[in-house]
């Protein structure tokens, strides 16, 4: 099978959709005349031309509130965000217009907007361009959070965001653009809200999303050595969540770690170990563990940023506390 960058599988995500549907539109900062920020829209204004390849000004409130607004017209625009870390300046139109439109007009009006973008922390980017943000999103109803961890999964996921009707939020890692990843020839699509078991294993479950997922593989490598065998799920969709993947997958393992980036206060991971807590409390040998980023803004500096997220070697750590 081929390989392909995240970064081109997106790339070809966005021309096969734009192909097939005339109603997607891309629009964003260096999306058209520099082939977009990271270049997953390369070749896209060449091909489609300026109607539908839009560069905008540095305004996020503005032309996330275009796409909004032509997405409750009937079309269907992809808004790239340059860094999730800047759609903060538009979570007004995010969270108060593109998730709201749906239930206030009484399921009148649908919003089939995508906003994506890379996510996380990058190489010393620093404490305002290093944020994992998916969990503010995840909070509010209305909307649907995506994290694909590999090609594969980076296609198939976009593909169904730009079909599905409702308000989505698509974060990829600004990291993992360039790793690459089987991708399949023809279109193919993954249902969002589906998790998948990436690595077997009948000792301990991690649970993990986003760049955190090859850091649980590695571990799992690690560990099989030690005579552990670690079960790694990745969640793909923060929002709606797969649990019933999640806990058949712990139902068998009965001992669970959590692996995030993101600050750990109020973050994805520890919603997801409330959740274990509740429903599957019986069952389990140990009370479940969230691994998250350290609780501080990022550092520049390049050696303390190393410590600032989860690694290899702190996984393993968990796990061996676990078992």
């Amino acid at each position: 099978m081929r390989e392909l960058s995240i970064r081109d599988a997106l790339n070809e995500a966005l021309d096969e959709e734009m192909t097939r549907d005339d109603r997607v539109f891309l629009m964003g900062e260096e999306v058209g005349h520099y082939n977009g920020a990271y270049k997953v829209s390369r070749g896209l204004l060449d091909k489609f031309g300026e109607r539908r390849v839009i560069d905008t000004p540095i305004s996020e409130t503005g032309f996330a509130g275009v796409g909004v607004g032509a997405a409750v017209a009937g079309l269907r625009p992809v808004i790239e965000f340059m860094t999730w870390n800047f759609s903060l300046i538009a979570i007004d139109q995010v969270i108060n217009s593109a998730a709201k439109v749906l239930y206030m007009s009484n399921g009148i009006l649908e919003c089939p907007v995508v906003f994506r973008g890379p996510s996380g922390s990058v190489h010393q980017l620093a404490a305002q361009h290093s944020q994992s943000l998916e969990s503010l999103y995840a909070h509010c109803p209305g909307l649907k959070v995506i994290t694909p961890s590999n090609s594969y999964d980076a296609k198939g996921l976009l593909k169904s965001a730009i079909r599905d009707p409702n308000p989505i939020c698509f974060m990829e890692s600004e990291a993992m653009y360039g790793v690459k990843g089987e991708v399949p020839e023809g279109e193919y699509l993954i249902p969002i809200g589906l998790a998948d078991v990436k690595r077997a294993g009948t000792d301990v479950t991690l649970i993990c999303w986003g760049k955190t997922v090859p850091v649980c593989l590695a571990a799992a490598e690690e560990l099989a050595t030690k005579g552990i065998h670690a079960e790694v799920v990745d969640i793909r969709t923060v929002r709606p969540l797969d649990e019933k993947t999640l806990f058949d997958s712990i139902l068998k393992t009965n001992k669970v770690l959590i692996v995030e980036e993101a600050w750990p206060v109020a973050s994805v991971g520890s919603w997801i170990s409330s959740r274990i807590a509740v429903e599957l409390f019986d069952y389990l040998d140990a009370p479940p563990l969230v691994q998250s980023g350290r609780d501080c803004p990022y550092p520049y500096a390049k050696n303390l940023e190393v410590f600032m997220r989860p690694r290899v070697e702190t996984v393993i750590q968990d796990v061996m506390r676990l078992v």
